[in-house]
C-alpha cells in the first residue's frame, strides 16, 4: 500500500456496503465457552498462551516495521510472552467476513461493524472486571450502544474524534457555525463543496434535519423511519447538485482544499492539522447541530484460540502509555485522561471534554430494530442505506 497507515485508515472508515441482515440476541450471563443463547464472558483469566492473532485497521499495531521509532507491539511482546501476528484490513465488510474465518483473536472494530459482530456471535462479551486499566478510560464511552448490548460489554474503547465542519478562510472570514452551508446554503458554493463518500454519511443529513425539521421526529440519525429516511435522502439529493467531489481519501481533501477544488465540506481535526502545518488557509469547528463520529472498540472473538493473550492485549492497548502512542499515531483523541499525559496535543482533539463528546453521534449500525428505542415502527437497515447511498452518488 501507498498512503501511510493513517491515510489508510480513514479513507476505509465505514465505507461497508453489505447488510446487517441480522437481529440482535440476547447473551449469555457468565462462564466460559458458549451457550444456546451465545457467548459468554470469561470469569478469571489463566496462562497467556504465548501467541495472539490480531486483526486491525492500519496503524493501529504498529511494531517498527514501517518507522522503527513507531512501536508499542514489541513491548506488549515482551510484557506478556504473547508474539503477536497482524492483518490489516481495509474496509469493516472486509474484517467482518475475515472474522468469520476463526483465525483472529482480536479485532479493532468500528461502529458500522460492532453490532453486527455481536448478531453474528462472532465476538464474545468481556469481563471488564478483569481489565486493570478498564476504570480509567472515559466514562462517555462506555456502556454505548455501539459496544453495549443487553447490559453487557463487548470490548475495550480505543480512540474517538468527530466529523468536523471545514471551511476556507478566504472563503469564510466569519467562520460558520452550522452545517447549513453544506447542506440549504451549499447552492453558494456549488462546485466546491466535499462531503464524505460514505452510506454512513446519511446520518449527517439526519442530524441536520434534527434542528431544522423538528417535525420529522428524529431523535438518533442512526435510528431513521421510513419517512425520516426519504427526508434525510432526499436533502442529500439536493446536495449533490452543489457537491464537487466526494472523498473518503485523505490526501484528495488535503489537495483539495489547498488547490481551492473545495472550500467547505466535512473534515476530522487530524487532515485540519496537516493542512495548518503546509500552511493552509483552513478552519475547522463542531456546528451547534452537533456532529457525527467515530469511536473504535477492540473486541475478542467468541472462538478465541489465545483468550488469556487477547484480554492481556486488551488491556496493555488501554493503558496509557500506549494508548497515547497508538492513538497520537493515528490522529485522534485517546481514550482515557492518563494517555494525556503522554501526547502534547489531547488540547487539539477535545481529549476528555465530556460536553464536546456529547455533541458528537457516533457511527453505529442502523439495523431494524429502532436504535432509539420505538418498538411501534421498522427503521430503514443499512443494506437500504447502501442502495440509496449509490443512487445518491449517481
Amino acid at each position: 500500500m501507498t498512503r501511510t497507515p493513517t491515510q489508510r485508515r480513514v479513507a476505509a472508515a465505514l465505507a461497508a456496503a453489505a447488510a446487517l441482515g441480522l437481529t440482535l440476541v440476547g447473551c449469555g450471563t457468565s462462564g466460559g465457552g458458549g451457550s444456546a443463547s451465545g457467548p459468554t464472558e470469561a470469569k478469571e483469566l489463566g496462562k497467556t498462551e504465548g501467541a495472539i492473532s490480531i486483526l486491525a485497521w492500519p496503524g493501529y499495531t504498529e511494531d517498527g516495521s514501517n518507522d522503527p521509532k513507531v512501536d508499542w507491539v514489541t513491548p506488549f511482546e515482551k510484557e506478556t510472552g504473547c508474539k503477536v501476528t497482524t492483518k490489516t484490513f481495509g474496509t469493516s465488510d472486509e474484517a467482518l467476513n475475515l472474522m468469520k474465518t476463526g483465525d483472529y483473536d482480536v479485532v479493532s472494530a468500528s461502529g458500522d461493524a460492532s453490532l453486527r459482530l455481536v448478531a453474528s456471535k462472532d465476538v464474545q462479551p468481556v469481563n471488564t472486571k478483569l481489565l486493570k486499566n478498564y476504570d480509567g478510560i472515559y466514562d462517555f464511552l462506555k456502556n454505548r450502544a455501539w459496544n453495549t448490548v443487553d447490559g453487557k460489554s463487548y470490548g475495550v474503547p480505543h480512540g474517538y474524534g468527530a466529523n468536523l465542519l471545514m471551511t476556507d478562510k478566504k472563503t469564510f472570514p466569519k467562520q460558520p457555525d452550522s452545517w447549513d452551508v453544506v447542506f440549504d446554503k451549499a447552492g453558494e458554493h456549488a462546485g466546491k463543496v466535499t462531503a464524505y463518500d460514505s452510506p454512513i454519511y446519511i446520518a449527517d443529513a439526519a442530524m441536520y434535519l434534527m434542528t431544522h425539521k423538528p417535525e420529522l421526529g428524529i431523535k438518533n440519525p442512526y435510528a431513521l423511519d421510513q419517512k425520516q429516511f426519504d427526508a434525510s435522502v432526499e436533502l442529500l439529493k439536493e446536495q449533490r447538485k452543489s457537491v464537487g467531489e466526494y472523498w473518503n481519501d485523505y490526501l484528495k481533501e488535503v489537495q483539495s482544499f489547498k488547490s481551492g477544488d473545495s472550500v467547505v465540506g466535512t473534515s476530522w481535526q487530524v487532515i485540519q492539522n496537516v493542512l495548518e502545518g503546509e500552511g493552509g488557509t483552513t478552519q475547522v469547528t463542531l456546528p451547534k447541530e452537533g456532529a457525527t463520529g467515530w469511536s473504535d472498540t477492540w473486541m475478542i472473538a467468541s472462538k478465541s484460540k489465545h483468550p488469556n493473550c487477547s484480554y492481556a492485549w486488551l488491556d496493555y492497548i488501554a493503558s496509557p502509555k500506549a494508548n497515547a502512542m497508538a492513538t497520537g499515531y493515528f490522529g485522534e483523541a485517546p481514550s482515557s485522561e492518563e494517555a494525556c499525559k503522554y501526547r502534547d496535543d489531547c488540547e487539539a482533539y477535545h481529549a476528555g471534554d465530556a460536553d464536546y463528546a456529547s455533541k458528537i453521534w457516533y457511527w453505529t449500525t442502523p439495523i431494524e430494530e429502532c436504535l432509539d428505542g420505538r418498538k411501534d415502527v421498522k427503521c430503514v437497515d443499512y443494506a437500504a442505506w447502501t442502495k440509496a447511498w449509490q443512487e445518491i452518488r449517481g
